[in-house]
């Protein structure tokens, strides 16, 4: 490839992005997209040479003057560079063409319904009959012997190609798109998941493709114990899926994990318990070549440190491991601009989805039709749980195919047995708790205080810092800074969890689900029954042969009778796991089935209906192939974490920062509780939401009741 400065001038991103040339980039995604194609099993050949079309339109000079610095779009200006690449389809082999327009056509625009009207077929409509292609192929003889002569000196055999072939071309094209039935794609996955990761790179590709679809050694997991009861049976099952049902601390990780034969994405519904397991696996693991990423909001922050590449792999496809919510895999069941990206990914893995009771209804709907698309992509699912509603297991099991498909594991009562070691008392209200407090604090014990929502944890932790000054004391819960909680996160575990001395930590639901600490007592408000267990394992966790026979007290408060007070719970369900609990009693394992069983009896366990806000329904996919969702409004209506805001103060600092540096500045929040507000907004980052400095403090962190435009400080607005 001499001479290849020649096509210096030619680039593929704006000039404030840095020099990227266009022959680099067409590398680039080749390099990857040949990669990729290969580990699904399909023409790696083909695919590089789609990665080399996918962006030659942009050699046209008018793409080229978009990318000059002060270049000011003409009104009613279009040029969609995906749609004059391809007019060089003639390029290749008849029978080879419908991938490479599937590659090429759709990936940036959905070719129908695209939110800006900017797809292929959206054009195609819009105008009159050859109008979109001429607005593409305008001074086509002077830019088309370049990039043919750009694509001979990257290797592709090339002939001339007149305008009318190239319009020819193009019809096929729309031909294509116009037929295409109900379906995802995978050859514009596989190009999207290419240029995506292209994109990203500074540079050393053939480096970052080298650690792309690394199978896991995962022979570490074949250890056994005597006190993890799991280790000791066998995973050797020919069924395809798992569920295991065992106490905390029994093994289910590493039995799970022991169930996978390929790549591995690692579900927990909350970033502390994914930040915790992937910390525990990257540390299992450290002496393989296994490529551990973690994927959440906050995951550039876990990343510090580490090489560049290493940063942009975790955003990527190609993880041995893959540790995340199942939030970030909701563009399967909803079809959102590059799910088929996913489905490149996850097909024919292995996907553990663990403590899938803890989701409200509306999201536990959602996870269990990505369950359905799972198994419709061959993926091998494996479920992990220490508390589960019958209807809510017997729903997974036949979603996963029945017992035929499924390799069921439960632990015989004289183990659970074993596992006993709470003692439940109820209380009518934390006023109560006061003696019960000052005598744990007398004995130097370690007290967990769980709050159901961010409100009440903020208001009792000041009233203890009033009570108990001298006390070591912290408050965790979602509402910090990215980077705060991340450090609260590290003394939770490393400081409290292992102090000698009294200590009180008040938190939120964010403890309950596989966050390794091990507290002396609990005092938690009322919760549905499966969450109260789980609350109950972050106290005398910690197993050993000296602690089995031996109880801890948790405290659990009467519930309100207010149904907004019970919120986000419903009242009924708390009233319920309340009425269940022993009082003063030894909690039982093999008791718990039956408890939940009667906080959620079949008759009134509801499953959320989705179907009409999903694109896969009874096995069959209901969206087009190439076109897909700009975004769910179910997403959006969700009280999940969906947006994140900055305070004021942080500013000019968020503005200048780069994206490690801007994540730890940043607090997740739902949409609704800032959404309307009449909050400024910022451009760069996340686009996040300004709140008042008054809102936020960062030992309680943010206080929803000071989210108000009025308290803004007049001294960070500008004058």
């Amino acid at each position: 490839m001499d001479n290849m400065e020649k096509f210096d001038h030619l680039l593929a991103k704006s000039e404030k992005n840095g020099k990227v040339t266009l022959v680099q980039h067409l590398k680039d995604v080749a390099t990857i997209a040949e990669r990729v194609a290969a580990n699904m099993g399909l023409n790696a050949t083909l695919a590089y040479g789609g990665g080399l079309l996918h962006d030659i339109g942009k050699t046209s000079p008018l793409f080229q003057a978009t990318l000059k610095s002060g270049y000011k779009r003409p009104p009613n200006f279009i040029f969609r560079h995906e749609i004059a690449s391809l007019f060089f389809l003639s390029l290749i082999e008849d029978v080879h063409q419908p991938a490479i327009i599937d590659m090429i056509v759709a990936h940036h625009k959905s070719v129908k319904k695209d939110a800006g009207e900017k797809g292929l077929l959206d054009l195609d409509g819009n105008y009159a009959e050859g109008e979109c292609f001429k607005k593409h192929a305008e001074q086509f003889k002077e830019w088309v012997p370049e990039a043919l002569e750009l694509l001979s000196a990257l290797g592709m055999p090339v002939k001339p190609i007149a305008i009318e072939q190239a319009y020819s071309n193009y019809q096929k094209a729309v031909a294509h798109c116009e037929a295409k039935k109900y379906g995802y794609n995978q050859w514009k996955g596989v190009l999207m998941a290419a240029d995506h990761l292209a994109s990203a790179m500074e540079s050393g590709v053939q480096k970052i493709v080298a650690k792309l679809f690394i199978q896991p050694d995962l022979k570490f997991y074949n250890r056994i114990h005597e006190l993890y009861p799991l280790s000791q049976i066998s995973v050797e099952d020919n069924r395809i899926h798992t569920i295991v049902t065992a106490p905390t601390g029994a093994g289910k990780t590493d039995f799970l994990i022991r169930r996978c034969k390929g790549r591995v994405f690692y579900t927990l519904p909350f970033q502390a318990s994914i930040n915790a397991m992937y910390d525990r696996i990257r540390n299992d693991l450290k002496d393989t070549d296994a490529a551990i990423y973690l994927l959440h909001a906050a995951s550039a922050l876990k990343m510090e440190g580490k090489t560049f590449e290493e940063k942009i792999l975790q955003r990527h496809i190609g993880a041995s491991i893959k540790v995340l919510t199942p939030h970030q895999m909701a563009s399967l069941v909803f079809g959102t601009k590059g799910y088929e990206v996913l489905i490149v990914d996850v097909a024919n893995c292995d996907i553990i989805l663990d403590e899938i009771h803890t989701y409200s209804d509306t999201i536990q709907a959602i996870v269990l039709k990505i369950v359905e698309v799972l198994c419709s992509l061959g993926c091998r699912v494996h479920i992990g749980t220490a508390t589960m509603p019958t209807v809510l297991y017997n729903r997974l099991l036949e979603i996963l195919g029945g017992k035929e498909k499924v390799y069921e594991v439960q632990l015989p009562d004289n183990v659970l047995h074993t596992f006993n070691r709470h003692i439940v008392h109820k209380a009518e209200s934390f006023e109560t708790m006061q003696p019960v407090i000052e005598d744990a604090i007398s004995n130097n014990k370690k007290i967990l205080i769980v709050c159901n929502r961010v409100s009440k944890a903020q208001d009792l932790y000041k009233a203890l810092e009033e009570d108990y000054p001298f006390v070591k004391k912290m408050l965790i819960h979602s509402r910090f800074k990215r980077g705060r909680r991340s450090e609260l996160e590290h003394l939770l575990k490393n400081e409290y969890n292992e102090s000698k001395e009294a200590c009180i930590v008040v938190s939120t639901q964010v403890v309950e689900v596989s966050l390794d600490i091990s507290f002396d007592i609990m005092i938690t408000e009322c919760a549905p029954i499966d969450a109260l267990i789980q609350r109950f394992g972050r106290v005398h966790r910690k197993r050993t042969l000296q602690t089995i026979g031996t109880y801890k007290p948790v405290y659990v408060l009467q519930p309100t009778s207010d149904e907004n007070e019970a919120k986000p719970y419903s009242l009924p369900v708390l009233q319920k796991s309340y009425e269940v609990l022993p009082g003063g009693e030894v909690l039982q394992e093999n008791k718990l089935q039956q408890m939940i069983d009667e906080v959620y009896p079949a008759v009134s366990y509801t499953f959320g209906n989705i179907d009409l806000n999903t694109v896969f329904s009874n096995g069959k996919w209901r969206l087009k192939e190439l076109w897909h969702y700009p975004k769910s409004a179910l997403l959006e209506a969700l009280d999940i974490d969906a947006v994140t805001c900055i305070e004021e103060c942080d500013v000019e600092k968020y503005e200048s920062s780069v994206c490690s540096e801007q994540a730890k500045l940043e607090i997740p929040v739902s949409y609704k509780s800032v959404a309307f507000k009449k909050l400024d907004t910022l451009k760069t980052g996340s686009r996040p939401f300004i709140v008042p400095s008054k809102a936020y403090d960062d030992d309680c962190g943010l206080d929803a009741t000071l989210i108000k435009a009025e308290l803004y400080d007049v001294a960070f607005r500008m004058l």
